[in-house]
């Protein structure tokens, strides 16, 4: 399998490029040899390739964020880490995420989980499904340690995860419907294990929240994360950006006792 490097513009836009021996197109730079343009060249170093001068790098989650293709809306950064600080995970666990789409929240999960972790992903749209694989396929040979990682490509209400797993330690639900499998997937967590539902508007938060407490969870955290982005200013000093501080989702995490 190809090893990767990241090129970064010096605005921060960033891309992946595998090192492989023969020409390619690299949408945003244009085709490439990437062994013939990059060779003699380390990490820190400087490239020109065409109008574009670049530093290349060694490819970490930041960079595999940053250059990763996208069909779905992802989970960003502020709320793929809370998630993953709130519930827990780390180094060898076993989690499933439902909704795989891009992957971007399975970035940040694999890069906990390590070698010994577990990472069961479910996506049911074809399309997405392969772009997540694409993009966890650069991960798998960019990251220095990697889980256990499957891709199956169904309904998650239709998912048997016999003979895959026997608990799992959390389970992040990124689904327009949550609620009819809660009660299902709640069976499959260990005692003390997390649920967490990622719910862009508010009905969809309720009905989950009532979902997990007929399953006969406890509602640990429900809220959402507000980011408000500074920037440096033309005439000295600080302020904040003109980005607003906009909503992504409602975030409900659920514990099994």
């Amino acid at each position: 399998m190809a090893k990767y490097t990241a090129l970064r513009e010096d605005d921060g836009r960033t891309y992946i490029v595998p090192l492989q021996d023969e020409e390619i197109k690299v949408k945003g730079i244009g085709r490439i040899c990437p062994t013939k343009v990059l060779e003699n060249t380390s990490d820190g170093e400087r490239v020109t390739i065409g109008q574009k001068v670049l530093t290349r790098i060694e490819v970490g989650l930041p960079e595999l964020r940053k250059g990763m293709k996208r069909r779905a809306q992802i989970i960003n950064p502020k709320d793929a880490g809370f998630l993953l600080a709130w519930m827990g995970i780390g180094s060898g666990q076993c989690v499933l995420e439902a909704g795989h789409g891009s992957g971007g929240l399975a970035l940040h999960l694999a890069n906990v989980l390590g070698n010994n972790g577990t990472l069961v992903s479910v996506e049911n749209r074809p399309e997405h499904a392969e772009v997540g694989r694409e993009n966890m396929l650069r991960a798998s040979n960019s990251l220095k340690e990697f889980p256990n990682w499957t891709l199956i490509e169904a309904d998650i209400s239709e998912v048997s995860f016999d003979g895959i797993v026997d608990k799992f330690d959390a389970i992040i639900l990124d689904l327009p419907e949550p609620w009819p499998v809660i009660s299902t997937l709640a069976k499959k967590l260990r005692h003390g294990g997390r649920i967490a539902c990622y719910c862009p508007v508010s009905t969809q938060l309720e009905k989950a929240w009532e979902a997990c407490e007929e399953a006969g969870l406890h509602v640990d955290w429900a809220g959402e994360m507000m980011e408000r982005v500074w920037t440096k200013a033309s005439r000295g000093g600080v302020r904040p950006g003109n980005t607003p501080m906009g909503h992504t989702a409602f975030l409900l995490i659920a514990e099994r006792n």
